[in-house]
């Protein structure tokens, strides 16, 4: 037996394949534009889709951002008629005026009597009889009682040559100190007899019975006397400044 090519000719056997190899190309071309209208769609609804998810992400992150922004802003309060009202105060600029020159007064024929003042009285001032020595007042002299402690003191002041105003500061300085007592004692301060000697047996030095002796102790006060202020004045001046001498 033979096949069915053996039985048809070369020449048509050469048309058939032709007529078969271009049936095949027709059903590729065919079938190629099917699927490139596919993938069209496809791309049409992955574009969509990445559109959608674009419009997404910006709602879901630009959105919480601005309303964060929104509530940073802080609100503006409305000004109140005081705050404008102090707002204008300050602001408001103050104009000094230049100052005014002194006005001139006319007399004219005027003029102006002015009382003088009453000249004041001249102060005394006091005068000593005496030998001051610093003393605002010297007492006066008078005369002791015969065989008295003064009549003994008048006597020894005599013999130093001081006055009797000498022995008025004298008199006046010992009724201070003493009394004229032989036998004053100071218990605060020690002192003793009517020089007031500190302590008293200082006026051992001129007599042994200077307890007792008025003239013993009048001859030690009176040395003293000479030796430190110079004068009875001067000792009484002291004393009137110090209150001791």
């Amino acid at each position: 037996m033979t096949s069915g090519e053996e039985m048809v000719p070369a020449s048509s056997r050469g048309v058939a394949r032709t007529s078969t190899a271009r049936g095949a190309g027709q059903r590729t071309r065919r079938s190629a534009a099917p699927a490139r209208a596919r993938w069209s769609r496809r791309r049409g609804v992955l574009g969509v889709f990445a559109a959608l998810s674009v419009v997404g992400f910006i709602g879901a992150y630009v959105g919480p951002t601005g309303a964060a922004l929104a509530e940073a802003v802080p609100a503006v309060a409305p000004l109140s008629l005081y705050s404008t009202a102090v707002i204008d105060a300050q602001s408001y600029e103050v104009e000094t005026a230049p100052e005014a020159e002194p006005a001139t007064l006319d007399r004219g024929n005027y003029t102006v009597y002015v009382t003088p003042k009453p000249t004041p009285p001249p102060t005394p001032v006091a005068t000593s009889t005496g030998s001051t020595s610093g003393a605002r007042w010297s007492p006066p002299f008078v005369t002791p009682d015969p065989g008295s402690a003064q009549a003994i003191a008048y006597e020894m002041v005599l013999a130093r040559g001081w006055s009797d105003a000498e022995f008025g500061c004298l008199v006046a300085l010992w009724n201070r100190e003493s009394g004229w007592r032989v036998n004053a004692y100071n218990a605060g301060s020690g002192a003793y007899g009517i020089p007031q000697s500190l302590p008293g047996n200082k006026m051992a030095s001129a007599g042994a019975d200077w307890e007792t002796n008025p003239a013993t102790q009048i001859s030690w006060g009176l040395g003293y006397i000479g030796g430190r202020y110079g004068t009875p004045c001067g000792a009484w001046g002291h004393s009137q400044s110090t209150g001791w001498y």
